[in-house]
C-alpha cells in the first residue's frame, strides 16, 4: 500500500450486508475493525440479496466505478454467495461469470480479492462444495487471493449451530465471526500491503 487511503468496494449478496447478525456487523464489519490503516479505511458493502454471479457480473463495474477515487487505493472484494446453486446455474456459467469480473478488474488495474460461498442448507452441500471449488480454481488461475469459507465450515459445529439457531441459511454472530477469521487469516493483510502483526 502506498500513501493513498484504502477504499474497498465489497460486492456480494445479503452475507456482505451482515443479514442475520444481531450486532449488524457481518463478516465485513468484523474484518474492517481488525484492519489497522494509517488513514481511515472505507469499506463499502454493495449488496443485492439473493443475487447470482450473473447478476453480480452485470452490475459490479458500474457500482464500483462510482465509489472509487483517483485519490484512493481502490480495491475490489468479490464476495460470492450461494444463489447460483438455487438458480440452477451450470458450473461453467458460474466460472465464466467470475472470470469476466476478475479479467475486467485486471484490465482496470483494480486489485481483487475473492471470498467464496459458505455452507448453507445441507441439501445443497455437494453442489455448494463444487461451486466453491470452481470459484477457487478461477481465482487461483488469475493469481487472485481466494478465501475458501465452505471447506472449513461445512462440518464446523459452531457454524452449523449458528445456522440452525437462525433461519437455516443465515449465520449469526458466531458464524460471521468465523467467516471474518477465515478472511483475516487468508492473506488479507498482505493483499492490502499491511503488516500481519495485529492482535
Amino acid at each position: 500500500m502506498g500513501e493513498l487511503p484504502l477504499r474497498l468496494a465489497v460486492v456480494g449478496d445479503e452475507l456482505v450486508a451482515g443479514a442475520g447478525d444481531p450486532k449488524g456487523l457481518g463478516w465485513l464489519g468484523r474484518v474492517a475493525a481488525r484492519t489497522p490503516t494509517p488513514d481511515p479505511l472505507i469499506a463499502m458493502a454493495l449488496a443485492v440479496p439473493g443475487e447470482t454471479s450473473t447478476g453480480l457480473g452485470a452490475r459490479w463495474d458500474d457500482e464500483v466505478s462510482r465509489r472509487f477515487s483517483p485519490e484512493a487505493d481502490n480495491r475490489l472484494v468479490v464476495a460470492l454467495g450461494r444463489a447460483d446453486v438455487s438458480a440452477g446455474l451450470s458450473l461453467a456459467r458460474s466460472r465464466l461469470n467470475l472470470a469476466n469480473i476478475l479479467d475486467v478488474a485486471e484490465q482496470r488495474r483494480i486489485p481483487a480479492f475473492v471470498v467464496g460461498p459458505p455452507p448453507g442448507s445441507t441439501a445443497d452441500a455437494e453442489k455448494l462444495g463444487d461451486l466453491s471449488a470452481a470459484f477457487a480454481d478461477v481465482a487461483t488461475r488469475r493469481r487472485v487471493p481466494f478465501v475458501d469459507t465452505f471447506t472449513p465450515l461445512a462440518s464446523h459445529e459452531q457454524w452449523l449451530g449458528d445456522l440452525a439457531a437462525g433461519n437455516g441459511t443465515l449465520p449469526g454472530q458466531a458464524g460471521y465471526g468465523l467467516m471474518a477469521w477465515l478472511v483475516l487469516h487468508t492473506g488479507w493483510h498482505s493483499w492490502l500491503g499491511l503488516p500481519e502483526d495485529w492482535a
